[in-house]
């Protein structure tokens, strides 16, 4: 949806990063019950936003192995946020609280997204690493 036609040159990114990044991406994208974002990582933050719909549980596994569950929505009564950030290179999916559901989400990035920081998780690799949070690393892999 949106990419800065500005960017930062390697020299001052963290060394994380291989090339320039623009300085922010944003996306937008609809999820039905029936899907799910698989766990992966990126090399910056990631916020997530609710636009519109019902709540999304994101499942995180941060750099030093703790497992949260970040409730995405509307209902700040009931423990739900309309924003969320991901640190930079946690694992992380999204599945639904409630089943029948969609939800308008998106994902706000910087540096800007780039393929070369993305990593699509490997499910034998975070059952080695992480074999105490086997049965969401099933489902979400």
């Amino acid at each position: 949806m949106y990419r800065s036609e500005e960017s930062i040159a390697e020299q001052f990114l963290p060394d994380r990063f291989k090339g320039e990044r623009c300085f922010s991406t944003s996306i937008y994208f609809l999820l039905e019950s029936n899907q799910f974002s698989k766990f992966h990582r990126i090399k910056s933050d990631e916020i997530w936003h609710h636009y519109t719909g019902d709540a999304v549980d994101i499942h995180v596994i941060d750099e030093d192995g703790k497992y949260s569950v970040l409730k995405l929505g509307k209902d700040i009564e009931n423990g739900e946020m309309p924003m969320a950030v991901i640190p930079m290179n946690a694992w992380f999916g999204a599945q639904f609280t409630y089943e029948n559901s969609f939800v308008l989400t998106g994902c706000t990035v910087s540096p800007g997204f780039d393929f070369a920081d993305f990593e699509m998780a490997d499910r034998e690799y975070l059952l080695v690493l992480f074999p105490q949070y086997k049965n969401i690393i099933e489902i979400l892999t």
